[in-house]
């Protein structure tokens, strides 16, 4: 992240500028002092000061205080359109002379006050960083500032590793950006993945590999790679990179995620991480869903994970009952996950890991089972709504 405290002092006027500003005033006017003022800032190179010249030299014009960082409450009324107009475009042409200098930072503060994102995304989509060059510009306006949160993330993978990326990405919030959320996991999957066949190769010391070759192929030949205990990648990468892939939509690299499931399947139970129900065999459950999701044993997978849920309900959790709600939903099940969501998450007010009963019963215009969900809550209001919506 930045601090400003580390940036480089502005560039300062000399002396003799400020005797001919004084000048200006006197003989020409406040105007005519405004305009070499404004042209000073340009040939200096101080554009955050051209801001507010740009703004005065407004203010100037409508005979109000010449002072820039004025309240606009303090202008007339008549005046407020106009000085607006000379804000955005004193920022528009503020920020784009930052791109031009790719001072990414210092466009973006223009911008964002302004509230315009675009210029600023198309900068970081065209830009094409050197070696040599400082990404972290574009990796916190475009992905902390979500301004392209795609870009931005590839970079940290790129620039920084998958560690750091898997870091990063756990602590974004996506939740209104969710195709930013798919890429960034399938970025993830992809980076994973290619490590791991590279390091498989050098484990089988071969130069290079056939062309088609693949994970699964290697692991499914190979068993030996595994001998005593080894492993060919960090560990808690792969159970954290194959965790997130629970969440991709269809996509060629939940294939790429179901085979580094079978990987991590083969490793020694040392390196298996615990979870809970339903995920008590991690990597195993996981290729599970993977495989029905994409249409592979479709009905084994559903029964894997509908066995799982009245045990787990006798032990105080619905969590197994949540996921196989959403694996129903994303086969496009939604009767099913219905009748689940009535049989095992009726009475639960918490946030659940999946749509509720209220919701699945809306979408479904099943008004009268939502009603009696709702009367199973103590919930009146919801009742009531149900039994009117039924009715009508």
């Amino acid at each position: 992240m930045f601090d400003p405290d580390e940036l480089p002092p502005p560039p300062t006027l000399s002396s003799e500028t400020y005797d001919r500003l004084k000048k200006a005033v006197a003989e020409q006017g406040p105007s005519a002092a405004v305009e070499q003022l404004c042209s000073d800032l340009r040939e200096l190179g101080d554009l955050s000061a051209l801001f507010y010249a740009l703004l005065m030299k407004k203010r100037v014009e409508l005979g109000v205080s010449p002072f820039p960082s004025g309240s606009s409450a303090d202008l007339p009324v008549e005046t407020h359109a106009s000085y607006e107009q000379a804000i955005r475009d004193a920022g528009r042409s503020t920020g784009d002379e930052f791109l031009k200098q790719n001072d990414l930072r210092k466009a973006w503060f223009y911008f964002n006050m302004l509230g315009e994102t675009d210029p600023v995304r198309e900068f970081i989509d065209k830009f094409q960083p050197l070696d040599g060059d400082d990404v972290q510009p574009l990796i916190e306006v475009g992905l902390y500032h979500g301004v392209h949160p795609t870009k931005g993330f590839d970079l940290v993978v790129s620039r920084y590793g998958i560690c750091n990326a898997i870091t990063t990405f756990s602590g974004q919030d996506f939740s209104r950006n969710p195709a930013a959320k798919q890429h960034c996991i399938r970025t993830l999957v992809k980076s994973l993945y290619e490590q791991l066949l590279d390091r498989l190769n050098s484990d089988l010391q071969t130069r290079v590999l056939p062309p088609g070759t693949t994970v699964a192929g290697i692991v499914s030949a190979h068993p030996e790679l595994f001998d005593e205990g080894a492993y060919h990648i960090d560990t808690s990468h792969l159970s954290s990179v194959t965790q997130f892939c629970l969440e991709l939509d269809a996509c060629g690299e939940r294939k790429l995620a179901r085979e580094l499931c079978m990987y991590g399947s083969k490793l020694s139970d040392t390196f298996k991480f615990a979870s809970d129900p339903p995920f008590e065999n991690s990597y195993v459950d996981y290729k599970i869903l993977l495989d029905a999701l994409d249409g592979e044993n479709v009905e084994a997978g559903l029964k894997h994970f509908r066995d799982k849920i009245e045990p787990a309900v006798k032990e105080g959790t619905t969590f197994p009952a949540e996921v196989y709600v959403n694996l129903l939903l994303k086969l496009g099940r939604q009767k099913d996950a219905l009748d689940i969501a009535k049989k095992y998450l009726a009475g639960e007010n918490r946030q659940l890991s999946c749509p509720n009963v209220y919701e699945l019963c809306q979408q479904a215009s099943d008004f009268s089972g939502l009603a009696e969900a709702a009367r199973s809550r103590g919930d009146g209001v919801n009742y009531l709504a149900g039994l009117i919506a039924a009715k009508k």
